[in-house]
């Protein structure tokens, strides 16, 4: 039994972002991710200015007159969300949490989705894939999709992007749309990530937390890595340290932007912070921009 707690949250985050879907979001969703191609429509009688290649020379022999072929794009997609629910999502030094993060945005996807009648898909996963919900449409679909996010408890603590990423593959034969919502704390996933780019529209969503950038100056502190348990002892009023630390999360910043760049797909950085829609609606705008020039 669902707790009426999370049941209220999910019910106020579906409301919340239907709304947000319905107002702004769905035409730069609409306008960025096409069909799968155009399929033909219904044929009419030529009028001066159309275009000779589309004339139907059967029907016109036919009827004796010209007539051309209409074509119209097939809208439906299937978007597939991976979403990471390993340990580290319940880091946030914010009021809100990675895994609170990852919930809104796989709402604001999947309305969007769903509104445009596509299909949407779940796999929630660790270090091993905990489940799988296959791509459907419907709003109930979408309920039970956000359900699963919030209350889905997780056997596994770690992070296997490889293993997410090839289980999508084993299962999704057609292209896809395809966002992965994590922090991308995990390493050696570069192949996997590669293949899935060749065959699939990836968009890699990375939540981040201002913390996990710039420590505050608290002195001696313990922290705890939520995902192995290690734990070290470190002083943050320590300059070298500070300065160090900045210069490590740089650094792997930086190569999976040159990763991620090399294999020609675009992440959406999204802040614990705030500040989700302008990034997504960002995103589109430069998408959009790029499909048309």
């Amino acid at each position: 039994m669902i707790p009426k707690e999370t049941l209220h949250k999910i019910r106020s985050l579906e409301i919340k972002t239907r709304k947000l879907v319905n107002s702004t979001f769905s035409g730069g969703y609409h306008s960025v991710f096409k069909g799968k191609g155009i399929s033909f429509s219904e044929v009419r009688e030529y009028c001066p200015g159309d275009d000779v290649r589309l004339i139907d020379w059967n029907v016109t022999a036919k009827v004796g007159s010209p007539y051309i072929k209409l074509f119209e794009e097939e809208r439906e997609l299937t978007v597939m969300i991976l979403v990471d629910i390993s340990a580290s999502g319940k880091f946030g030094s914010n009021d809100q949490t990675k895994i609170d993060s990852a919930a809104e945005i796989a709402a604001i996807l999947g309305f969007s989705a769903n509104k445009n009648n596509d299909r949407v898909g779940l796999i929630l996963f660790t270090n091993e894939v905990e489940r799988y919900i296959p791509p459907k449409k419907g709003k109930n679909h979408m309920f039970r999709i956000l359900r699963d996010i919030y209350y889905f408890k997780p056997k596994n603590k770690t992070t296997s992007l490889s293993s997410a990423l090839r289980f999508l593959l084993n299962t999704q034969h057609k292209k896809s749309v395809v966002f992965i919502i994590s922090d991308f704390l995990d390493q050696g996933f570069d192949h996997m990530m590669r293949l899935s780019a060749k065959k699939h529209d990836v968009v890699p969503i990375v939540i981040e937390d201002p913390r996990e950038k710039d420590l505050l100056n608290l002195g001696h502190l313990y922290l705890e890595d939520e995902e192995t348990g290690e734990t070290v002892l470190i002083n943050t009023k320590s300059l070298h340290f500070q300065q160090a630390f900045k210069n490590i999360v740089y650094q792997e910043q930086l190569e999976k932007e040159r990763f991620f760049k090399s294999i020609n797909v675009t992440p959406i950085r999204i802040s614990t912070k705030g500040g989700l829609m302008k990034a997504l609606q960002g995103y589109f705008k430069t998408r959009f921009k790029k499909i048309t020039n």
